[in-house]
């Protein structure tokens, strides 16, 4: 009889605060972030940023401070990449490992976002950098849980709100990383939703967010298709497209030091980064050195022809395109397609090639390195630079030649040139720099972080606060 009277008094309790407007909600019933309807998703994200939006820069700072204490947690760490490979079948647990390590630790956070003042004797105007609003991020498979860590860190850092898009076969993954960190941020203090995204992820879903009026920015990873989407959507856009980075080794170079550093760039995650060694053009002079000490390092050269058409035709598709199935699997379960059996301890797959093979032309996302032996160094950029094929992504280049280090960096322009050293030092891996996962190169940010999210604001004082009142 007790129990009835106080589960009634329970019931007209919350009655009356739903009818006062008061949103009430069990922890088991709040997704954290996580809608049904992509529409319910951006609503919350929007609601979030105006909350945000009264926060001040330390706050801000609390809340990325907190994403990154939750990420890690080394069970996190260990979970959340373990998922990404089990769920999308690509890439390799201890290299995810490093990959959400370095997204947690080296993405800027408000520290990014410095205000420039100019003053003179007409006053005083500061330019400051100021939040989008809501923002709509597109993520791929290849890199699923680093790109939400690093894009949320930048844009939550800048002010603004994020509506994840992610690819359907990261979802599973998706999901339990943006409830993770949404929960870190609630607990911390932060506003609820300031990352959402929707529990079945799809290309209408994306349609939705890109048309969506409440979304004032659109940043996309991925690949020439999706960019293109996105900078015909009508609003700012980002988008970070596909590359298909070269390296040229030319004699000067270290040769034992090029080919474990090749090695080690192209087979990190097995080659699904974009920004990793796709393609080598050596001098001929050092070409066979090259080759053994890369076969020292971890790599199986195939030295028939027809074993690499073979492979070849095994891992694209009739257009030519890398097949989506064997997209950032293993050098050994490449070449167990055909007949060849390895241990683990081989890494990446080599083998020379002209510089108009499929495998040169084509960026596959995967351990195979096609080396062209080539006469000199400059025609090693040259060949480079049409390898590229003006994605102007990702460049790297072994050799202690100040000038055609300086000519291979004008010549290809890319957004990253990395010089003596593995490809992925280009974002602070083994290298200086901030680290990101969304290197925009077809839009022009570059290496994106906080800033790279934010308008500038410019805030003038005429005559007020001016040189000219100012007495020594």
């Amino acid at each position: 009889m007790e129990l009835d009277l106080i589960q009634e008094m329970i019931k007209q309790v919350l009655e009356e605060i739903k009818e006062e407007g008061v949103e009430v909600s069990s922890k088991e019933e709040y997704g954290y972030g996580v809608f049904d309807s992509m529409v319910e998703a951006i609503d919350a994200s929007e609601k979030a940023q105006k909350e945000l939006f009264e926060c001040s820069v330390q706050q801000r700072d609390k809340f990325v401070d907190a994403i990154r204490a939750e990420i890690l947690k080394k069970e996190n760490l260990e979970m959340i990449s373990y998922d990404a490979v089990e769920e999308t079948k690509i890439g390799r647990v201890e290299d995810k490992i490093i990959k959400n390590r370095v997204a947690a630790e080296n993405t800027p956070g408000t520290e990014d976002l410095k205000t420039r003042a100019i003053t003179g004797e007409d006053g005083l105007t500061i330019e400051e950098y100021c939040p989008f609003g809501v923002i709509g991020s597109i993520t791929p498979t290849t890199n699923p849980t680093e790109t939400l860590i690093n894009n949320s860190i930048s844009m939550i850092a800048g002010g603004n709100t994020v509506v994840f898009s992610p690819h359907p076969r990261a979802k599973k993954v998706s999901i339990k990383l943006v409830k993770m960190m949404n929960k870190a941020l609630e607990e911390a203090g932060a506003p609820r939703n300031l990352i959402t995204m929707v529990k079945e992820p799809s290309i209408e879903n994306s349609k939705i967010m890109m048309e969506s009026p409440k979304v004032r920015l659109l940043v996309a990873t991925g690949g020439p298709a999706i960019v293109k989407q996105v900078l015909s959507a009508g609003k700012k856009a980002i988008g970070a497209g596909a590359g298909n980075p070269p390296v040229v080794v030319d004699e000067t170079a270290d040769i034992e030091k090029a080919a474990k550093d090749i090695v080690s760039g192209a087979s990190f995650d097995n080659n699904v980064p974009c920004i990793a060694e796709k393609e080598v053009f050596a001098v001929e002079s050092v070409v066979d050195q090259l080759i053994y000490y890369m076969k020292k390092n971890g790599a199986y050269e195939i030295t028939s022809p027809e074993v690499l058409e073979q492979l070849d035709k095994a891992v694209s598709k009739e257009n030519g395109k890398p097949n989506p199935s064997l997209v950032g699997k293993s050098a050994k379960e490449l070449l167990a397609l055909v007949g060849i059996n390895v241990n683990d301890d081989v890494k990446l797959v080599i083998a020379r090639t002209n510089k108009d093979h499929h495998l040169v032309t084509e960026e596959m996302l995967m351990p195979i390195l096609p080396i062209v032996s080539v006469s000199d160094v400059d025609t090693a950029i040259d060949w480079a630079y049409e390898a590229e094929a003006g994605n102007r992504h990702t460049a790297i280049m072994h050799s202690k030649n100040v000038d055609k280090l300086t000519k291979m960096a004008k010549k290809l322009e890319a957004t990253i040139f990395v010089k003596n050293a593995p490809s992925y030092a280009g974002i602070g891996v083994g290298g200086e720099g901030h680290t990101t996962f969304t290197i925009a190169g077809p839009t022009g940010e570059g290496i994106t972080s906080a800033k790279s999210f934010c308008r500038i604001r410019r805030c003038v004082m005429s005559e007020a606060l001016s040189l000219s009142l100012i007495h020594i």
